[in-house]
């Protein structure tokens, strides 16, 4: 008989929301957070109620602000970066990291509140927030090479990104940038993170960091984050779909940008032996279920090889750890070590169960469907937004799993029997981020791999977005714009010299690193 689990003391949502207003009474009120522009926090924009991906419970949800007020916000972000493009290099520093010193402090909160909005479990939220501080100080302490003979832009940067990575990608990315002598707009991802977001941004504001946080919907505030001649760059992370119209928006106005878009990642395997070593990736790949840019959800397998991979892939799926992120059996037992908790919402579970389901009635080959029954959870807990794995054999082109990123703890395997089907199927989506080859052969991997539409491709291991000089970017549809990572995220959010070509995929233009 399982053991009956509780929710490990200290953790529950109110003993967070309680922390945060002990810690920055100024940017949370009673039972909701506030925006912050023109320097101050204020109760303006419609409050929604909100749910935790966990267990369904209630928690703070954005506060909506209306288009002429994000314009306000806009006008006054531009103030801000008039004055701070003036602030010296050693000052910017300063503040930046006592600001890194701050969000140290206040790291398990940080984290707990990702726990309970994105329904990370323990050790990947602080991941995300070690990986933001780390990777911000090693902007602190190497800035001054990456900044010879460059200015901050005209104006802000507009961040809009989505809600998987508060931490690592979006508050990264704003410190960094304010580094460089940009004062900084942030729209808060709709699904979740707003508690987060404005906790690390209220540690920062405090140290005259010049944020601007905002919530609101895309439609209602694309104009003004995106079309304003106040911003200076528009850097976003997300789908396909909202990043081609903010695409063609910023090239009609020839502004900067940086466009980190979606792309079906993929995993090949040909003339490969090293079955252990796939099996010990496998619930990796699993990390945060799937719910990340970088995941693999498609592999490309040789046909020949079908029965080992199978007998290598089956036995690790089928140890892939789930449930509640924070259940424990005895108050005083560690947090649990999950592969992933929920996702991002109940929605987002019965989409992507609808479309396995489709995909089976039109002749995908189910091969693995995993259970909730052996999940850890607390009793009578809602567990709508929970999915456990699945793998389909063969998804017909029908199906959205056939062609798009299924950002869930979905796999789908495609068989060939060719070189040319080989590549052929891992570069279904026009572009990714990353894809990974596994074959035996190193001259096999050297022919290969140049022909694997990824901006990273890994032989053997998987790829990730990187952290400090390593460079990220994309083919295809899967990035527009400038690519980041290391000196080239200074160079994309400042000015160099006259004619200068950024790195990145443009609309006249690619040029890689």
């Amino acid at each position: 008989m399982a053991p009956t689990l509780t929710l490990k003391p200290g953790t529950a949502w109110s003993d967070a929301w309680q922390r945060c207003l002990a810690v920055a009474p100024e940017a949370f009120r009673d039972d909701r957070v506030l925006n912050l522009w023109a320097s101050a926090w204020k109760a303006d924009g419609r409050a929604l109620p909100a749910t935790s991906p966990v267990d369904g419970s209630p928690i703070a949800g954005p506060p909506r602000l209306d288009a002429p007020t994000a314009g306000q916000a806009v006008r006054a972000s531009l103030d801000q970066h008039r004055a701070w493009r003036h602030v010296p290099l050693p000052e910017r520093r300063a503040r930046v990291a006592t600001t890194l010193d701050a969000l140290t402090e206040h790291r398990e909160l940080l984290a707990l509140l990702l726990v309970w909005e994105i329904g990370k479990p323990w050790r990947l939220a602080q991941a995300d927030v070690d990986r933001a501080i780390d990777g911000v100080r090693w902007y602190v302490d190497g800035i001054e090479p990456m900044l010879a003979n460059r200015t901050p832009l005209s104006g802000p940067v507009s961040n809009i990104a989505s809600w998987n990575y508060p931490m690592s990608v979006l508050v990264h990315a704003m410190l960094v940038q304010a580094l460089a002598g940009n004062a900084v707009i942030a729209k808060t991802p709709t699904d979740g993170g707003v508690a987060c977001l404005t906790l690390a941004s209220a540690l920062a504001a405090r140290e005259g960091i010049p944020i601007t946080l905002l919530s609101g919907s895309g439609s209602e505030l694309s104009s003004s984050l995106v079309r304003s001649p106040e911003i200076g760059c528009v850097s976003f992370v997300g789908g396909r779909d909202t990043g081609a119209r903010i695409a063609t928006a910023v090239a009609d106005l020839g502004k900067r940008h940086i466009l980190e878009q979606e792309g079906l990642n993929t995993w090949g395997i040909w003339n490969y032996t090293d079955w252990p070593t796939l099996t010990s990736l496998i619930p990796k790949l699993f990390d945060y279920g799937k719910q990340r840019c970088t995941a693999y959800p498609r592999f490309v397998v040789q046909r020949t090889l079908f029965d080992d991979f199978l007998a290598a892939y089956l036995p690790a799926v089928r140890s892939i750890r789930t449930g509640h992120p924070l259940a424990v059996e005895h108050p005083e037992d560690a947090l649990p070590t999950l592969d992933f908790g929920p996702l991002i919402n109940a929605a987002k579970a019965k989409e992507l169960a609808d479309q396995v389901g489709e995909a089976i009635d039109r002749g995908a080959v189910p091969l693995h469907r995993g259970s909730l029954a052996d999940a850890r959870f607390l009793p009578g807990q809602d567990t709508s937004a929970y999915l456990p794995p699945v793998t389909l054999l063969n998804p017909p082109p029908s199906s959205p799993l056939h062609h798009a990123e299924p950002f869930g703890p979905v796999d789908t395997i495609v068989l060939v029997d060719t070189e040319a089907e080989l590549l052929a199927a891992m570069n279904a989506s026009n572009g990714a981020l990353v894809a990974t080859l596994s074959t035996d052969d190193p001259s096999t991997y050297e022919r290969l791999a140049p022909q694997i539409r990824s901006f990273k491709v890994g032989h053997g291991k998987p790829r990730s977005r990187g952290d400090r000089d390593e460079l990220f970017g994309g083919f295809g549809a899967s990035w527009r714009g400038a690519f980041v990572g290391g000196e080239l995220l200074i160079r994309s959010v400042t000015e160099g010299p006259k004619d200068e070509r950024l790195p990145g995929n443009f609309p006249d233009y690619h040029l890689m690193p």
